[in-house]
């Protein structure tokens, strides 16, 4: 069984990019090389984190003079030498170059570096081995921002943004859950298997910021607070269940919040390939993935494994997300996953996705219904059977007063338009091609039963793609 996802090349992160981490300066020398206003701004930082800073510089801001007068931070040196550098660089835990005067940025950025001591010239990403990222601070909670030295200006309106939405209780929360750690921890204690005992001390924690509880520590309730967690604690333990979820079309944009909520809770995700990179990268990182997809001639697990797995892992305590591209209930084989979790006596959640078909329409602007044209909509499925026979309700699919929308029909295309053309409608009659609906690669072809499988042809078409045959098609409308 795959538990990797099937990344490409092409998902790998870009060269050069900034890893994010957060360090303990608390106590840590830190060498401040500049005296002016860019020092000034740098050095409130490193105070608000409890580093031992030595400034270098040869004159000294007023604010900077008054931190050397109360004993915050040590003056230890005027002109920014190569020796007093090579003097006081040595057992530095970072150094900011935060003159005026690039090329002593850069002179300051490449002595630390030749020493392995994370530097950061100010606006100067290039010789950084680190960048400063926009941070928003509840207490202990630490939300930063980086658009890897790119946008510094994006980076403060979205910290600005976070701040508006980040309560300030946040940090009262944080310091309530820290204290009472031991107490969880010591009813649910370490141990090397996996479940149940990590799980449900995840589950108390999970519980706990998702009920009254939280909001109690926020306000600085704590006694109520210890009520709320203790009731958790005492609680019988739930057992796992399967959340069948649909995941939309593909822009992750279209995701409900409940899908997004529960792909964060979730121990283990059962997915398709038909889910993109970014769609998975919105899991919580210490789930489980585990690849189960299917494409044309290939399945990674038969449906039957599908089913098994879903329950061996929910009867193991896991709270299992079967993630579907679209949704799970239009050809995406959801009732029979149903079935097979009612007779296993397990429990489960429902979340609807925006399906393949809406999504598709509407990102490439045809109508699925029009008042002139078509007055319904039929979905179908142009998979074929094992014999490599199309059995589909031909006479029905013809009825021009609607729209036929055909998921997996891209194989099979030209078999479709033989059968529509076989059962009346006219050669003319309008197609078209959504491939990689509504996410950025989306390639949208127009033609008719008579073309549109030689245009396909060409165009090299691959699934994920969606058909959809009627006279919408003409009332396409793109946005300029």
């Amino acid at each position: 069984m795959n538990s990797q996802p099937p990344y490409s090349s092409s998902d790998a992160p870009p060269e050069g990019g900034w890893f994010p981490v957060s360090l303990r300066l608390a106590g840590a020398r830190v060498l401040l090389v500049g005296g002016g206003e860019i020092a000034v701004n740098k050095g409130r930082l490193l105070l608000d984190h409890g580093a031992r800073i030595d400034v270098l510089a040869e004159t000294l801001n007023p604010v900077v003079q008054s931190w050397v007068e109360s004993g915050a931070v040590r003056h230890v040196g005027g002109r920014a030498d190569e020796a007093a550098l090579k003097e006081h660089l040595p057992g530095c835990r970072l150094v900011y170059a935060a003159t005026d005067n690039r090329d002593v940025n850069r002179q300051v950025a490449a002595l630390a570096d030749a020493l392995n001591i994370p530097v950061c010239a100010v606006d100067d990403p290039q010789p950084s081995s680190f960048i400063t990222p926009a941070q928003v601070r509840r207490g202990a909670v630490r939300v930063a921002v980086s658009t890897g030295g790119a946008a510094p200006v994006l980076a403060r309106r979205l910290r600005e943004q976070i701040e508006a939405l980040l309560p300030e209780g946040t940090g009262r929360l944080a310091a309530y859950m820290q204290s009472r750690r031991s107490q969880v921890s010591e009813r649910y204690p370490q141990v090397q298997d996996r479940y149940p005992q990590v799980q449900d001390r995840k589950r108390i924690w999970e519980d706990f910021l998702d009920g009254p509880g939280a909001e109690e520590a926020r306000n600085g309730n704590d006694v109520r607070a210890d009520a709320r967690l203790n009731a958790l604690l005492d609680a019988e333990r739930k057992p796992g269940e399967v959340w069948l979820v649909g995941a939309g079309p593909g822009d992750p944009d279209l995701l409900t919040l409940k899908a997004l909520r529960l792909m964060q809770n979730a121990d283990s995700v059962l997915y398709d390939n038909l889910l993109s990179p970014t769609l998975l990268d919105m899991v919580r990182r210490d789930a489980e993935l585990v690849f189960v997809g299917k494409q044309r001639d290939r399945h990674a697990l038969p449906q039957d494994e599908i089913n098994s797995e879903m329950i061996r892992r929910a009867q193991a305590g896991e709270r299992v997300l079967r993630l579907k591209g679209g949704d799970p209930f239009i050809f995406g084989r959801g009732g029979e996953e149903i079935e097979a979790l009612v007779d296993a006596g397990v429990a489960f959640r429902l979340v609807p996705g925006i399906s393949a078909a809406n999504g598709c329409a509407a990102y490439s602007g045809i109508p699925l219904t029009h008042r002139d044209c078509a007055q319904a909509c039929l979905f179908v499925t142009g998979h074929a059977k094992a014999d490599g026979v199309l059995d589909l309700p031909w006479d029905d699919m013809a009825d021009r007063r609607q729209t036929v929308v055909i998921y997996m029909g891209i194989s099979t295309l030209p078999q479709l338009a033989a059968g529509l053309l076989g059962k009346g409608l006219p050669a003319d009659w309008p197609v078209a091609i959504v491939e990689r609906g509504t996410q950025p690669a989306q390639r949208v072809f127009t033609g008719t039963l008579s073309n549109i499988a030689l245009q396909a042809s060409e165009a090299q078409v691959k699934s994920p793609a969606l058909v959809i045959v009627g006279q919408v098609v003409r009332h396409r409308v793109v946005s300029p």
